[in-house]
């Protein structure tokens, strides 16, 4: 979980007053947060975030935002946000986007800030936000990076270019002398630390103002000049770049309302896109784009497990520092540009059940005697790798959740990538790209541990017994999870007979009684990839994987790969 330093002083400041410890402590859960230590001899104290889905806390400002808010105090309104409907012209600051990086490093989102010369207090807290929110929220750069200037020195419009590697020399901040994007790579500790987000790509992104001077290199260093703010700038200038566009611009929006309530003022940037965007070519940020979500009154009561009235969800919510209307025994919220965790009422509710204080629920002792035991499918599925194991498989486990580029893009021919990509579940605000789809195969899995195995003794033959989750509007919540076996053999004499032996060992110890047809499944050699039919139903296919797939995943050994769902078999 996230932990932050705070200023204790400080802090009370957003708060509005000074609050004992104890009483402190107990605020806190407000955050659903913990103080991890007291304040030291420089006022400094350090609390752990229990929440992932709400980075706008992991800074002072933002902290101290929630809880003054919960202790009565009126909702802060920013008036600097544009709106897919408003989004006024701001020629004197344009951000213009290079048609190349769209495959590369395609969103960037940007705002000025002027104010008071910036403290030692406050520059921390900047840099540890931009910290916590490239780290964890931005997985470590890959999807978010920040960088923050001085904006006296800048040149509008700012451009976001796609550069050689070998083509500009800047001086990186901590070095003396310049180096072009690919030496920074090899040479720069960043570079060695981060380059890896950027390194297969035939060019680079790099921030430059209509000077032709570099602000960064975008997610590695910002430049030695431009780029490195000190104590007593009262003019920056504020960029995040990365590969999520929605993530991107809630991170654009903590960072701007951070700095609105240290008393700074916020000059939006008008960004200029080559290319379709989700919000269009050109965006104004920071902007809001949340769409409302409708809480029924009822419903809460239920989930709550307390008859709340309407005034009730209302003042809850308003502790919260949430704006919301009621109608028709229903309150409709408007998110805070800065959260994006309210995916469904239940979201609504739990800010509720907070804003009201978890005393205010009274805890209910189950009524039910209940006797835990296995299910059918995980019964089954012991049977499975028991077999398997038996077999010489080693048995692997993975996280559900993937990228389009690992379940569609390395998997499928152009030709079928849309068809198939119709069958994935997706997330609808996921952290990051590199999990923001269900996987429907567990093979993309298998395959990406086959490739980093390169060094492991051959043959390899492994396998997962999981879940996998498809679209199908027939289900009540338009998708279907299916229980599943994927196989794996790597090696010079992997091949469609070999693995086939595998699968009627399996399915004769399992009882199975079933056949084999011919099958066009792209992903495998035409002529050497069957289905495995049981009495009508297809249970799965099997076969020795194509060789632009192989390529795909970096994998030169032959393969050969399978996958049967055991779903009907579970009642037999």
């Amino acid at each position: 979980m996230p932990k932050i330093e705070v200023h204790r002083d400080t802090l009370f400041e957003y708060i509005g007053r000074r609050i004992e410890e104890t009483e402190f402590v107990e605020l806190l859960t407000a955050a659903k947060a913990e103080l991890d230590e007291p304040a030291d001899e420089r006022g400094m104290m350090k609390i752990e975030l229990n929440d992932t889905n709400r980075p706008d806390l992991w800074s002072t400002a933002g902290l101290g935002r929630q809880l003054h808010s919960y202790l009565g105090g009126t909702r802060e309104e920013y008036g600097f946000f544009s709106t897919r409907e408003a989004a006024c012209e701001h020629a004197d600051r344009r951000v213009l986007v290079d048609v190349r990086l769209q495959d590369i490093r395609p969103y960037i989102a940007a705002f000025a800030v002027v104010g008071t010369p910036i403290s030692d207090v406050l520059l921390e807290d900047v840099i540890q936000t931009q910290e916590k929110l490239c780290w964890n929220y931005g997985r470590k750069r890959s999807s978010i990076a920040m960088g923050v200037y001085r904006s006296d020195l800048i040149e509008y419009p700012v451009r976001y270019n796609a550069v050689a590697p070998d083509g500009l020399k800047f001086r990186p901040l901590g070095m003396e002398e310049e180096l072009t994007p690919a030496e920074i790579l090899a040479q720069h500790p960043k570079g060695l630390e981060f380059g890896g987000i950027v390194k297969d790509f035939s060019r680079y992104p790099m921030l430059l103002d209509s000077r032709e001077r570099v602000l960064s290199f975008p997610p590695i260093t910002n430049s030695a000049d431009l780029g490195a703010v000190e104590v007593g700038d009262a003019r920056l200038f504020v960029e995040m770049t990365g590969t999520d566009m929605p993530s991107l611009l809630v991170a654009c929006a903590i960072a701007a309302c951070d700095l609105a309530d240290a008393g700074y003022e916020i000059l939006p940037v008008q960004i200029e896109y080559p290319y379709d965007t989700p919000l269009g070519r050109t965006v104004v940020t920071p902007i809001y784009f949340q769409e409302p979500v409708t809480l029924d009154i009822e419903y809460a009561s239920r989930l709550l497990g307390a008859e709340l009235s309407q005034d009730e969800v209302l003042q809850g919510l308003e502790r919260m520092g949430i704006s919301a209307v009621a109608q028709n025994g229903a309150v409709r919220i408007s998110p805070p540009a800065f959260r994006n965790d309210f995916l469904h009422p239940a979201d609504v509710a739990e800010d509720v059940m907070i804003g009201h204080g978890m005393d205010r629920f009274t805890p209910l002792a189950p009524t039910d005697f209940t006797v835990g035991r296995l299910s059918a499918s995980e019964e089954y599925g012991r049977r499975i790798k028991t077999n398997l194991v038996g077999l010489g498989y080693q048995e692997m486990i993975f996280n559900y959740l993937g990228s389009y580029r690992e379940f569609v893009e390395r998997m499928y021919p152009p030709d079928h990538q849309e068809e198939h990509s119709r069958e994935l579940v997706r997330i609808a605000n996921p952290m990051s790209e590199n999990y923001a789809y269900l996987r429907g195969s567990a093979l993309p899995h298998l395959l990406g541990a086959e490739s980093i195995s390169a060094h492991a003794v051959y043959p390899h033959r492994i396998f997962e017994v999981g879940k996998v989750a498809r679209t199908n509007e027939r289900q009540n919540y338009g998708s279907v999870t299916l229980d599943t076996v994927a196989m794996l053999i790597a090696d010079a004499t992997a091949d469609f007979n070999l693995l086939n032996q595998n699968i009627a060992a399996l399915l004769y110890f399992l009882r199975v009684e079933y056949s084999l047809r011919e099958s066009d499944d792209p992903r495998f050699i035409p002529g050497r990839v069957a289905e495995v039919v049981h009495f009508g139903e297809v249970l799965g296919v099997f076969g020795e994987l194509h060789p632009q797939v192989l390529e795909n995943w970096g994998i030169t050994v032959p393969c050969a790969a399978g996958e049967l769902f055991f779903n009907p078999l579970l009642a037999e």
